[in-house]
């Protein structure tokens, strides 16, 4: 096994480690689900098929009714009586706004004595949506379109969502009312912020308006007069039928991958679980990282680890075709060229790194002279934002395939 191979492997077993059957189950059996009265069930996120199929597994009959709203590709059959709906992400269609409606019209009569299980993963912001009144969606796509493009990181994004929502920023607990909501969260977001977490349907919102202000001005954004006039509009401070557990997030994801390495006898060294910047310029840190930690390998008596969780941004200059982790290792790759024993690999927990089928890359000293063989410029490829076909003619893309959870990025770099 070469020290890349080692890379894919521990990625692979730590992002296994945080699926989300273990975390459900944890979650209801710590504080299980009041007696008496009904069970209403709505997931939302990537890793909503998962995390309801296993609720159903520990509750059963008890459950009668209620929905599951997941990304494309990854919902894996019926659960019970619940309806299962696959919606577009991360740009908004109308299938979104029809299985929002449904995911409503299952918590409409709740009283107190009922309980509304609301299971939130990452993407949900996306995959749970109804604009609020007088917004259009293509209104919506476009602001959302022109976040991503910009480089506006998830807290900033969801800022702006929950202003133009009927279901973010705590209005789904608030339709949800008088009924107890029930919320265990995967958390996809640095610090772990659940008003952020799928722009906070079921949590009080600590945003303002004067934040979303500064974000249209920060990034000069240019949005419909119905979306500007949502953004004027306070959120929900206090809610008082919700309880939240977290039962995921990256600080697990990395404490995970410390122990397979320090288990396979690294020194590791947790450099941060709220990495937080581009993903070209975090590529070319851990290269320069690379090459500081292969010139002192003579001193040490050990390979070394090095190990960080977040989520970059990719801001978007040319038409190529990627995403951030895959950006990341194509950056990385190109600052450990010809570098020996030293090897680098990032991935998004949940499968699926931007819009393509891959969920990162795993690069070493050679990829470069490998994607140059292909008659390729790796250069003029990151310029270009198409990591994903640079790492193919490597074959350095990290395929896990949808993995049904989602909590944030893994990056490692291993030096023999």
């Amino acid at each position: 096994m070469t020290i890349r191979d080692t890379a894919v492997a521990v990625v692979r077993e730590a992002i296994d480690s945080v699926l989300p059957e273990r975390a459900v189950r944890e979650a209801l059996a710590a504080e299980p689900i009041q007696d008496g009265g009904v069970v209403a069930l709505v997931a939302v996120g990537k890793a909503a098929w998962r995390m309801a199929s296993a609720a159903y597994g520990l509750l059963g009959s008890r459950i009668s009714r209620g929905c599951v709203i997941t990304k494309d590709g990854h919902s894996m059959g019926s659960i019970g009586p619940l309806e299962i709906f696959e919606a577009a992400h991360p740009v908004l269609e109308q299938r979104n706004l029809d299985a929002t409606r449904r995911a409503l019209s299952m918590i409409q009569g709740l009283t107190e004595k009922d309980t509304v299980l609301f299971l939130v993963s990452g993407g949900g912001s996306a995959l749970f949506e109804l604009p609020a009144e007088g917004v259009s969606l293509t209104d919506l796509a476009d602001m959302t379109s022109q976040l991503l493009a910009c480089g506006a990181d998830i807290v900033e994004i969801n800022t702006l969502r929950k202003r133009v929502s009927s279901v973010k920023g705590g209005r789904f607990a608030l339709a949800c009312a008088p009924a107890l909501v029930r919320a265990v969260t995967l958390s996809d977001v640095l610090g772990d912020r659940l008003d952020s977490i799928a722009s906070g349907p079921a949590h009080p919102d600590a945003s303002t308006c004067q934040d979303a202000a500064a974000i249209v001005k920060k990034y000069n954004l240019r949005l419909a007069p119905s979306i500007m006039e949502k953004l004027s509009a306070e959120t929900p401070k206090k809610l008082d039928n919700v309880t939240t557990q977290i039962t995921g997030s990256v600080p697990v994801l990395c404490q995970v991958a410390q122990n397979l390495l320090a288990g396979k006898g690294f020194g590791v060294t947790l450099l941060t679980t709220t990495l937080d910047c581009e993903a070209a310029g975090a590529g070319a840190f851990f290269a320069a990282l690379a090459r500081e930690s292969a010139r002192s390998r003579k001193d040490r008596s050990r390979p070394v680890a090095f190990i960080a969780g977040g989520e970059t941004v990719v801001r978007l200059k040319g038409k190529g075709k990627g995403g951030r982790c895959q950006e990341m290792a194509l950056s990385a790759a190109l600052g450990m060229r010809g570098l020996e024993g030293v090897a680098f690999a990032a991935a998004g927990s949940d499968g699926t790194d931007g819009p393509t089928d891959a969920a990162g890359g795993a690069v070493d000293g050679g990829t470069v002279e490998k994607i140059r063989a292909k008659g390729l410029d790796p250069h003029a490829m990151l310029d270009d934002n198409d990591a994903y076909h640079a790492l193919s003619a490597a074959d350095a893309l990290v395929i896990t395939g949808p993995t049904g959870t989602n909590v944030n990025d893994l990056a490692l770099l291993l030096v023999e």
